[in-house]
């Protein structure tokens, strides 16, 4: 088998730049990256990566996608914010935003979600296979994990815990002694987890949110 294969990463947002989790087949590492040129540069030998940003946009309403991830994580399901219109991307300040928003969907975008605009951008600017590169929510993908377990926040103790438990179940070993500046404890877990989402879609074991191409889907 080639190193591709045996490769997977997971990427997620921290704070401005991006953390990447690395499973070689053996155990987990973590590098942070300023870009997405750099995460597609660090992540160029990995069979699958799964990132933790949207990556199709809706014209207007609501993904299916997302629709479907909320109805699986059941009371945790406020963990996933509604992706906006791709009109709000062309939004020059929050109001207007809020405005472009309102007028297709009838309601405005969080703060929340004006702050990740500029990274859902850089990822629609990024040249990637949609078929290598595949969007995911690792609190979809910790409740496959381990699906007996009642996970706690992710910025609590025991949910870190618990994260943590479920994570060295899969790899064996994780690599904590050298972490990147600047990411905090949930950025690591929940690039852990795309990681992990990544690989099982590679092998074919994942569970699909929305379509089956990547027009609008999250994978697990």
């Amino acid at each position: 088998m080639n190193s591709r294969a045996e490769k997977f990463a997971g990427v997620d947002g921290a704070k401005g730049a991006w953390v990447v989790a690395v499973f070689d087949g053996s155990g987990l590492t973590w590098t942070g990256c300023s870009s997405v040129a750099e995460v597609l540069e660090h992540t160029r030998d990995c069979a699958r990566v799964g990132v933790d940003m949207p990556l199709s946009l809706p014209v207007d309403g609501y993904r299916i996608s997302e629709l479907e991830a909320k109805a699986f994580l059941g009371r945790a399901r406020s963990s996933i914010f509604h992706t906006p219109v791709v009109d709000v991307l062309d939004a020059s300040t929050y109001e207007h935003a809020c405005a472009l928003s309102r007028s297709i969907t009838g309601k405005a975008i969080s703060k929340q979600t004006w702050h990740i605009l500029p990274a859902v951008q850089s990822w629609r600017e990024a040249d990637f296979d949609p078929d290598i590169y595949v969007e995911v929510h690792p609190e979809c993908s910790f409740r496959a994990m381990s699906p007996t377990t009642t996970f706690a926040s992710k910025k609590s103790g025991r949910g870190v815990g618990q994260r943590l438990a479920a994570l060295g179940r899969w790899s064996g070993h994780l690599d904590l002694d050298d972490l990147p500046d600047g990411p905090v404890v949930d950025d690591f877990l929940d690039a852990a987890a795309a990681a992990w989402s990544a690989r099982r879609f590679h092998v074919g074991e994942h569970r699909t949110f929305g379509t089956a191409d990547a027009s609008d889907r999250i994978v697990a």
